[in-house]
């Protein structure tokens, strides 16, 4: 699974937050400061108390949210990564979390927080968090009817049919004759894997053609429309037609695919997609709003 650095940079800072508290990322800066961890202020504690840095606090909630986050990062294939068992826990909070916080704490003495470009980071960070809560904010209030699941299901039942597949064997000649006599052959009963083992020139002839089952769009147009002709029937062999190698025959062994799913069994799907499209919209008809209440100045001829 591919993590945009973004993405990754987002959900470090929401994990900093979820276990330090906004104070820490924006502190308050007293009139000056001392090189004592003792005289931070830890925030307050909100839930079950499992650990302290320094007087600093750390409960068992920011513990399980930080550690939640970083599952959802691992890669499904490989879920031993994962974070699941009490000392797996214990193993994170101390060579993790405590380790952070202190690090975090030492930045503070020496006053790294008041370097301009930390306060350009923090603002820049700052902005982010509360773009990402007013767009789930904004996308929160967007619901997905019955009404509008059933009308999407009967309106795109074509495209929400289940791709089809047709098992097929080829014969590919280099001339147009030889493609009409072995069509002729074969239309007097001669076997097509048989023809396709000594006549043709395809890789797979020697497994008498057999191309396996393959779906529509992923050859030629040739191809495609002989292959997935309305006319051309399970044990039918096709006209012949020129392709990129030549002259092609094609015989349909086996169908599957093509069919429409039940509503009942694709309705979380459809309405997964439709809440994701009405989210998109929500949060664009916000963004017009804005944009047209907001003086906007660009100064193009200034970049470069």
């Amino acid at each position: 699974m591919r993590v945009n650095k973004i993405a990754v940079g987002l959900v470090s800072v929401t994990m900093c937050v979820a276990l330090m508290g906004c104070d820490l990322l924006f502190p308050k800066k007293p009139a000056k400061r001392t090189p004592q961890v003792e005289e931070i202020t830890p925030p307050q504690v909100k839930g079950t108390l499992i650990a302290k840095v320094n007087n600093f606090p750390i409960t068992l909630e920011d513990l399980n949210e930080e550690i939640g986050n970083y599952n959802n990062l691992v890669p499904d294939d490989q879920p031993q990564l994962k974070i699941t068992t009490r000392d797996q826990k214990i193993d994170y909070l101390k060579n993790d979390v405590v380790r952070r916080i202190l690090l975090y704490q030492e930045a503070l003495d020496k006053g790294l927080d008041r370097k301009d470009e930390v306060q350009r980071a923090l603002e820049k960070t700052k902005i982010e968090l509360l773009v990402m809560e007013l767009i789930k904010e904004e996308a929160g209030k967007v619901e997905v009817t019955s009404s509008e699941i059933e009308d999407y299901y009967n309106k795109f039942k074509e495209e929400l049919k289940e791709p089809e597949e047709r098992q097929i064997r080829q014969i590919v000649v280099s001339t147009e004759q030889e493609a009409r006599d072995i069509l002729i052959l074969l239309l007097q009963g001669n076997d097509f894997a048989t023809l396709a083992k000594e006549r043709s020139k395809s890789a797979n002839a020697k497994d008498g053609g057999d191309m396996g089952f393959v779906q529509k769009g992923r050859n030629t147009a040739q191809f495609d429309s002989a292959a997935f002709s309305d006319t051309l029937d399970v044990g039918k062999v096709s006209n012949y037609f020129k392709g990129p190698d030549g002259y092609y025959i094609l015989k349909i062994e086996a169908k599957r695919g093509g069919k429409l799913k039940p509503l009942s069994e694709i309705w979380d799907d459809i309405k997964k997609g439709l809440t994701f499209l009405k989210q998109q919209q929500k949060v664009e008809e916000v963004i017009q709003k804005l944009s047209r209440q907001a003086k906007l100045e660009i100064y193009e001829g200034e970049i470069k």
